[in-house]
């Protein structure tokens, strides 16, 4: 996956929006949805959609809490880029409360490409900023081998190519972070709760987020 026309990748919308139902159940709760390009219209879609190559998307994300946001991925081919902040464009990667932000922003996107597998997006979310997340090398990591595969279940009830391992899921024991996440996050990640409601993706902390916490997203794409 490549990022296209992106001069910013992260926007705040217009306003501050009434929070959502899911928001309201906890403290320190995110939400997180998936969007892709339907001719000129965006559609929500489910998280764990089977995306073909071409297809382009976005993020929606908000919080109820205020923040700092750094975000990673790592495409199919085994490379890292550090999506935001940008060191190259000095953006502001606070995060308010009910505030929605775009990743990417809405004069770009991401262009689903390259082998087919899993585009992994990592959310490390902090209560203050952090001094460095240092872009990690582009090429840090092999190839992510594994291909997705529908869920029979979903395909007969609704007819779509779903891979129910794709979508937002706490960061599993062992897997290799970027050196930059891994020391920022440290020993927080198992405090962390996924859910999905619906097509929303809800991610809570358990606890006060009293430092950084990091988790996952992954695209299935063939």
């Amino acid at each position: 996956m490549r990022a296209l026309l992106a001069p910013a990748l992260l926007a705040l919308a217009a306003g501050a929006f009434p929070q959502s139902h899911t928001l309201t159940q906890g403290a320190y709760r995110m939400e997180l949805l998936l969007d892709r390009l339907d001719g000129k219209d965006w559609r929500l879609i489910d998280p764990g959609l089977i995306l073909a190559s071409g297809d382009r998307v976005r993020f929606r994300f908000r919080t109820n809490f205020d923040g700092y946001l750094y975000v990673t991925n790592r495409s199919s081919s085994g490379k890292y880029e550090q999506l935001f902040p940008r060191a190259d464009t000095g953006e502001d990667n606070r995060i308010l409360s009910s505030h929605e932000y775009q990743v990417p922003a809405t004069s770009s996107l991401f262009k689903i490409a390259g082998p087919p597998g899993y585009e992994t997006v990592y959310w490390l979310v902090s209560p203050t900023p952090l001094a460095t997340t240092g872009a990690p090398p582009p090429h840090e990591a092999p190839p992510i081998v594994l291909h997705p595969r529908c869920d029979d279940t979903i395909l007969k009830a609704r007819g779509d190519c779903v891979d129910s391992s794709a979508g937002p899921r706490l960061v599993p024991r062992g897997e290799t972070l970027p050196d930059s996440l891994a020391q920022a996050s440290g020993s927080r990640l198992p405090d962390l709760l996924v859910m999905r409601q619906e097509n929303t993706s809800v991610i809570a902390s358990t606890v006060p987020l009293n430092g950084p916490v990091v988790y996952e997203y992954r695209l299935a794409h063939k």
